[in-house]
């Protein structure tokens, strides 16, 4: 069966299904109708003189053997002709003479009207024969991705800190916030350059006023090293984003996540601890320390009491609850959550 996969621009479509084609270890192609001729797709006639017959030679981009994706991208951006050759690749498999290997799924990808896209109506033969998915951003996806892959720590946790400038289409402006302009921000961020080009002129000034607010951000190098006494947990909320994210964006090692999350334990609100911990035990359990730092959570007393006093509460949080239910298992009955930690609005 086919997909078709409806969303905005900028969320990441495309790149959703390269990533699981290669999750899945099998080949992706790519292919934009709204750039192709029918005879692009049908292939070219070649006069075969002995039989006195046009065969159709098919182009070298479709698939010819093994196992993959097949994606059209851009589906319903191409005119009603395209999207009609396009329907018999999809119900038959086939155009002309070409047959579309076994092993090979057929997957489209296409933005809705209200997304101020230039879009043909898909016909209704066409739409008929897909499954049919809606996405929309996601900022616990975006900030797993922006984590796996290096991003900024100051985009990671201005996004965190204003959700709503994840993804917010500008009718004005040719440039605004979303899933992708953020990952071209933080090329631009990384080199030094501003981000307006990518982000539009109202984030941009939003996240330039965020990243002032950095300088009230406590020594990060000292906490992860083991020496944050002296070191205040801040008060305004903003600072609060940019102080645990930073450490999960610069924690190297297990030593590291121990070290901050013992602080933060010591000087945070069970909710700022947990929203620092889910991530940072991602983190390390993606760079393959989660074992060690299991065994200094195991073995220290302190961060044991506190697990199992806030641990209950929490513990339905992937490598956190595993951390809560080791307390329990070292003899420390998880107690209910007392209510002393940051109010939920806050968070």
């Amino acid at each position: 069966m086919s997909a078709m996969i409806w969303g905005p621009p900028g969320i990441g479509k495309s790149s959703i299904v390269a990533q699981t084609a290669a999750k899945h270890g099998i080949e992706f192609i790519d292919v934009r109708l709204s750039q192709l001729a029918p005879t692009d797709l049908r292939g070219l006639p070649v006069a075969d003189t002995e039989a006195r017959l046009s065969r159709w030679y098919p182009p070298e981009f479709l698939p010819q053997a093994g196992r993959g994706i097949l994606f059209l991208d851009e589906v319903n951006l191409a005119p009603p002709t395209m999207q009609g050759m396009a329907q018999q690749l999809i119900l038959d498999r086939r155009v002309g003479s070409y047959s579309v290997p076994e092993g090979w799924f057929i997957w489209a990808a296409g933005n809705r009207k209200e997304d101020r896209a230039a879009t043909f109506d898909m016909p209704a033969p066409l739409a008929n024969r897909f499954i049919h998915c809606d996405i929309e951003a996601d900022l616990e996806s975006f900030k797993a991705y922006a984590m796996r892959t290096g991003m900024h720590e100051q985009i990671i946790a201005f996004v965190m800190f204003r959700p709503e400038m994840l993804h917010k289409i500008s009718p004005q402006q040719p440039s605004w916030p979303s899933p992708r302009s953020w990952d071209m921000a933080n090329v631009l961020l990384k080199a030094g350059m501003d981000v307006t080009a990518a982000v539009g002129a109202g984030a941009a000034v939003e996240f330039g006023a965020f990243r002032q607010l950095y300088e009230q951000v406590p020594d990060l190098e000292a906490i992860m090293s083991g020496n944050g006494a002296g070191q205040t947990f801040p008060e305004e909320p903003s600072v609060r984003y940019a102080t645990v994210v930073g450490m999960t964006a610069r924690s190297k090692d297990a030593t590291h996540a121990f070290n901050a999350f013992k602080w933060l334990t010591q000087n945070a609100g069970a909710e700022w601890v947990q929203l620092c911990a889910v991530d940072l035990f991602r983190q390390m359990g993606l760079k393959g320390h989660m074992r060690a730092l299991r065994r200094m959570l195991d073995n220290d007393a302190d961060v044991q009491h506190w697990l199992a006093e806030y641990g209950d509460a929490l513990n339905r949080n992937g490598e956190f609850g595993e951390a809560a239910k080791a307390a329990a298992r070292n003899g420390q009955q998880p107690q209910a959550d007392n209510g002393h930690h940051e109010p939920a609005a806050a968070a």
